[in-house]
């Protein structure tokens, strides 16, 4: 139905990576105990029950602030962010869909999925590279810190459902 995006309460995102979004559920119950106040409401979506009703939140700001982790994890996504949805072998760029993660070091030779190992490639380039360990990526794989990711996470954008949204993540650019 809808989510809603989750800001501290210095007004930021409480997390970027992954961006802090929650459904509408919880929007819901943040609301209902007093966890979090709404700062923008979804005009054209309303919940009702027995007893009351509510339109659902857009953008909700915590009462109590929330330290931020600074503290990356591997994931496939993250690999693809930090490689720029850019094919390591071919130089092309990929998207979400057709994007596959590629070991350097083929598993069946030993290598293991962690970031120094595994790379962005697309899909015929991983199926041609199969599990040969001589060819290469053009760029080594590195462990990117934190604000590395945030900064690439940044560039790339987000998909709002609503317009609101756009107003508390421009702030995170300043």
């Amino acid at each position: 139905m809808s989510s809603t995006l989750l800001l501290n309460s210095d007004a930021s995102p409480v997390s970027i990576l992954p961006l802090s979004i929650i459904s509408w559920q919880d929007a819901i119950r943040y609301l209902v105990i007093d966890k979090a106040s709404v700062l923008e409401w979804y005009e054209d979506r309303i919940v009702r029950s027995e007893h009351w009703e509510t339109r659902i939140p857009a953008v909700m700001m915590l009462n109590d602030f929330q330290k931020r982790k600074n503290i990356i994890r591997f994931s496939k996504q993250n690999v693809f962010l930090r490689d720029m949805y850019l094919c390591q072998y071919c130089n092309i760029e990929v998207n979400k869909k057709t994007a596959t993660l590629d070991h350097v070091l083929p598993i069946s030779h030993g290598g293991i999925t962690d970031w120094l190992n595994c790379t962005t490639a697309c899909s015929s380039c991983n199926s041609r590279k199969g599990n040969n360990k001589k060819i290469k990526p053009k760029q080594t794989p590195y462990r990117p810190n934190y604000y590395f990711l945030v900064n690439r996470r940044l560039k790339l954008g987000w998909e709002v459902p609503h317009p609101s949204w756009n107003n508390y993540l421009t702030l995170i650019d300043k």
